[in-house]
């Protein structure tokens, strides 16, 4: 059995100043740039990032959706060809779970194994059936993704083995511990979006979703700890195409 405690160290070490800068001088840019724009104008930008975030999700999934074919989905004017539904359908899921994210339509705990479960299960109880089966690449097993549960056994990611299954609700347990807001100050919450991202993938608590549900989560912390998540990604785009 592996032991919990091979999850630390949970943040960078300390001294690690070249992060603290990155993080404060992102919150310096993103405040800057918030301070700028009006809030229709931030409105309209969220409704693209929501798209935005939902098309390189997918690209990240191996699932190649056109942003024309989001358009659609969000329209609800979907392909006759059963594969592009299902991923019109997939797409339009993402968006919805982050809009109900983005309208406080949550009251969970951020740091919570129930906020994780929950993104989950929303996404998924959105998919069509042929979207919740994985496959075992070694035994051809076929396993159902159950929307909101953690997986039942174990499972290998390339190289890496994560928990368990029957380890699962320790390393939750200590996830939500030691990301735990009040015990972290202002930046060590900021570079904390990026550890718990990483730590959730780690865990890998679910058999499928994992990707999307870390950055489901991260785009919440982003917006819990005042960073709105408009104007990070208005920043990492205007970086992107200085």
């Amino acid at each position: 059995m592996q032991n919990v405690a091979v999850m630390e160290p949970m943040m960078p070490e300390s001294g690690r100043w070249k992060l603290e800068d990155l993080a404060t001088e992102l919150v310096g840019k993103a405040n800057a740039l918030a301070s700028r724009v009006h809030p229709v104008v931030r409105q309209s930008v969220g409704d693209l990032v929501r798209s935005m975030n939902c098309y390189y999700s997918n690209l990240i999934e191996g699932h190649d959706t056109h942003p024309r074919d989001i358009n659609r989905a969000l329209a609800e004017d979907y392909s006759t060809e059963p594969k592009k539904r299902a991923l019109q359908l997939e797409a339009h899921a993402h968006i919805e779970v982050q809009r109900m994210i983005d309208g406080g339509k949550v009251d969970l705990p951020l740091i919570s194994a129930d906020f994780v479960l929950w993104v989950h299960q929303e996404f998924g109880k959105r998919l069509p059936d042929e979207l919740l089966w994985v496959e075992n690449p070694d035994t051809k097993e076929k396993v159902r993704n159950e929307p909101g549960e953690l997986r039942r056994s174990g499972v290998q990611v390339g190289y890496h083995v994560p928990p368990g299954a029957n380890e699962l609700p320790a390393f939750m347990a200590r996830f939500e511990e030691a990301y735990r807001l009040d015990r972290l100050s202002k930046l060590q919450q900021v570079i904390a979006v990026a550890a718990s991202h990483h730590r959730l993938l780690w865990i890998h608590p679910f058999y499928d979703g994992n990707g999307r549900v870390a950055r489901l989560f991260s785009h919440r912390f982003l917006k819990e700890i005042g960073l709105g998540p408009v104007e990070i990604h208005c920043e990492l785009m205007r970086a992107a195409a200085a």
